[in-house]
């Protein structure tokens, strides 16, 4: 079987392995299966992207299909992929993936057995309680903390002595009142203590016997448990040490606090001290905000991972390619790094003198050049532009430093590209030409392409057309297949 086919046949076998793993993962349909439209309205949608995922019970069922505003409130528009029944009472609230991850749409379903909702019906939305608020909420605790330490002043405090003076007297004169009433009950209290007196002095030899056995048998128990009671006695006593050396310590600070010693007293007598504390939270407030603020930009980056394979029909090689794009979303700029394993690789002519001895004697000298590719694996890494329809990017193209312009149709899903890098190359003693590529790309869907072209177009004698496919995955996908990988 010929080489060409060969790599065909295995450049064909890899493509529609991959085809497959995406098409199995994803769960894509080209027949564009069955589909629903849900709109859900929020009082506030903050962290919230288009194309979020919608969840049903953490499982994705679509995603978010536009975010606009209608009056005071934000209408969600929610593209069900998978068709899902929302019985009545069912609504939609912002989540997180973990502490720092994207926000997405869970629809939380109505109880089972109620009826379906109606077509076009409105979704009502929740949404968590968010970062901000919660430091609102502890900045009015420090200001609660401030009213608290404010309100010990000594005006205060001689108030509340004398009203407590006031409840004493009272007090005193209630008392004098109820036993000036209930005298009559006194004296009868007085005459049963008597006759209760009188009973006892009758059984007490009998109480006193009965006393003697019981103190007998006492000591007769504590003589035998001597040692044990002895060791009790000891940790009793090593334990009332140690709880007078505690309340000697409260003690200490409570007189401190006090006096407006220590940092607990500073914190409640002085000014500068409840300063330094609201000061510390609003330091800690701003850091909290600049925390938030950067991972908000994290968020914002996105990265799409993409792989190309290649056939080059004159060169009878092949030509891979593995890309990141990083895109941040508030901008039009982007970057490109690419490894690509080039058929060319970096080209050479070697000379090769070889000398030989002829029968009479006389050596002849022989000169060999080839042409020899060395280094196959080479580097690409660009800054780009979007204007519109029109990206432009420059940097390193396969090693070398080149640009290129895309050119792009059909809502990006047709785009012509042209390429030119290399602008020095030499072979040997030849100067040639920049090495030109000319090619065009169409997706399939938003993962699969087809892409095919002419490379070196401005050297006829190394010039090559070239055909292939490719599959790219957004931020999004990357995130569900290594959510989606099994662990051990």
């Amino acid at each position: 079987m010929p080489n060409v086919v060969k790599v065909g046949a295995f450049v064909t076998l890899c493509l529609a392995l991959l085809a497959y793993l995406v098409i199995k993962i994803e769960d894509l349909s080209f027949l564009g299966g069955p589909s629903q439209h849900v709109i859900a309205v929020f009082d506030t949608v903050v962290g919230l992207d288009d194309k979020a995922p919608v969840r049903v019970a953490g499982v994705r069922v679509g995603r978010v299909d536009g975010i606009g505003l209608e009056g005071q409130k934000a209408r969600v528009r929610l593209l069900l992929e998978t068709p899902v029944q929302l019985p009545e009472g069912s609504y939609a609230s912002i989540s997180n993936a973990g502490l720092l991850g994207d926000k997405f749409v869970e629809l939380v379903l109505g109880p089972a057995g109620a009826p379906t909702l109606s077509p076009g019906a409105i979704l009502p939305g929740t949404t968590p309680v968010s970062f901000d608020q919660a430091l609102g909420k502890l900045s009015d605790l420090g200001s609660s903390l401030t009213d608290l330490t404010g309100s010990f002043s000594e005006k205060d405090l001689a108030s509340s002595i004398a009203r407590l003076v006031e409840n004493l007297e009272a007090t005193s004169s209630d008392i004098r009142e109820l036993v000036a009433a209930n005298r009559g009950q006194v004296s009868s209290t007085i005459r049963n203590l008597e006759a209760f007196s009188a009973t006892l002095a009758q059984q007490l030899p009998l109480l006193t016997e009965q006393m003697q056995r019981v103190l007998a048998r006492v000591d007769g128990v504590v003589e035998e448990n001597r040692d044990d009671f002895r060791q009790s006695l000891a940790n009793l006593k090593d334990l009332t040490e140690r709880v007078q050396t505690s309340v000697d310590n409260l003690n200490t600070i409570s007189t401190q606090v006090a006096s407006g010693e220590g940092t607990l007293g500073k914190l409640i007598f002085d000014d500068a001290a409840h300063e330094g504390l609201v000061g510390a939270l609003d330091s800690v407030k701003e850091g909290v905000g600049t925390l938030s603020e950067t991972l908000g930009r994290v968020n914002k980056i996105d990265f799409q991972l993409g792989l190309e394979g290649t056939y080059f029909t004159d060169l009878e090689e092949s030509r891979t390619a593995v890309s990141i794009d990083i895109v941040p979303s508030d901008t039009d700029r982007f970057y490109r790094v690419e490894l690509v394993d080039d058929p060319r690789g970096k080209e050479r002519r070697q000379t090769e003198v070889i000398t030989t001895t002829l029968d009479g004697g006389s050596p002849e000298t022989t000169t060999i050049e080839s042409l020899k590719t060395e280094d196959k694996f080479t580097l690409s890494a660009q800054f780009g532009f979007r204007l519109g329809e029109v990206d432009l990017r420059a940097g390193l193209f396969e090693s070398h430093g080149g640009a290129a312009v895309d050119y792009h149709f059909l809502n990006r899903r047709l785009s012509i590209t042209a390429e030119a890098f290399d602008f020095s190359r030499e072979l040997g003693d030849e100067d040639l030409a920049p090495r030109l590529r000319l090619y065009g790309r169409y997706k399939l869907n938003p993962h699969l392409y087809l892409v095919g072209g002419f490379d070196d177009a401005l050297e006829s004698d190394r010039s090559s057309l070239f055909l292939g496919a490719g599959v790219r995955w957004s931020d999004d996908d990357l995130k569900y297949l290594m959510g989606s990988v099994p662990r051990f």
